[in-house]
């Protein structure tokens, strides 16, 4: 029997080292967003595309990358644990001989899903600003509107499909064992269905962007702090129900005090 290779014994302990391997890959790609976030790059309301009356097709290529680093920077940190639980079946596969399903792929449908909202949030932004609806801040300028926006994020953390997704979003063994499927096109679908299950999750509670300002760092934190508590707490599913309750209450507060 031939003796392995040095590069074939490189390989054999990167395999086994696989977790090291991704939580170092996730930690860089999270704090190079942050890094962004924190540098403020992107949010330059003086550049060009950015200024009143800038066409559709510059605003969005100045605000599109913003906001997917964003995405990022708020969401991939709670769906670690479901890419390293995803990475350590991966490799149990390899070792059974089963097809490679890329834990990078699957990451990058997970991104790809939150990239679709992202084109969303630059449209509805571009059109809060052509409606001079949207302050310098990139906050919505009508206390109306952010008391509809507070009250409408409150009433879907209440709602079946949220108490859905986030179970889903909780419980990656559950996932990963009832949706396993093979290869690397197995792996970018599997990414792509549970960032629309992450979507369903959290979809509003981005719109509150909208409310506190896509330009307040301390808005960013906040809402993806809480977003990383809601999906690892011990009781997530309450502390979901809690704050939608809060949020209706801030929301109604806001209108009657507006009136």
């Amino acid at each position: 029997m031939s003796e392995e290779s040095p590069v074939e014994s490189a390989i054999v302990i990167l395999a086994q080292r696989d977790r090291m391997v991704v939580i170092a890959g996730l930690t860089a790609v999270i704090l190079a967003a942050w890094a962004y976030i924190l540098s403020g790059a992107g949010m330059d309301m003086d550049m060009p595309g950015m200024k009143a009356g800038a066409s559709g097709f510059a605003y969005f290529v100045m605000m599109f990358p913003m906001w997917i680093v964003m995405m990022v920077a708020m969401m991939l940190p709670s769906a670690a644990p479901m890419i390293l639980l995803f990475a350590a079946i991966n490799r149990k596969q390899r070792e059974r001989g089963a097809p490679f399903a890329s834990t990078g792929l699957f990451t990058l449908g997970y991104v790809l899903a939150w990239s679709a909202f992202s084109i969303g949030a630059t449209a509805l932004q571009w059109g809060l600003g052509e409606a001079e609806i949207i302050r310098h801040t990139l906050s919505v300028g009508s206390p109306a509107i952010s008391a509809a926006l507070l009250a409408g994020a409150g009433l879907w953390q209440l709602t079946p499909v949220k108490r859905a997704c986030l179970e889903h979003c909780r419980s990656p063994v559950h996932y990963l064992t009832a949706h396993w499927r093979k290869g690397q096109i197995g792996a970018l679908r599997m990414g792509l269905q549970h960032g629309a299950f992450c979507l369903g999750c959290c979809w509003f509670l981005m719109g509150l962007l909208f409310v506190g300002g896509v330009m307040n760092l301390y808005w960013i934190i906040g809402i993806a702090v809480y977003v990383l508590l809601e999906k690892l707490v011990p009781h997530g599913q309450a502390l979901a129900r809690i704050s939608g309750v809060m949020l209706i209450g801030a929301g109604i507060w806001l209108g009657l005090y507006n009136i």
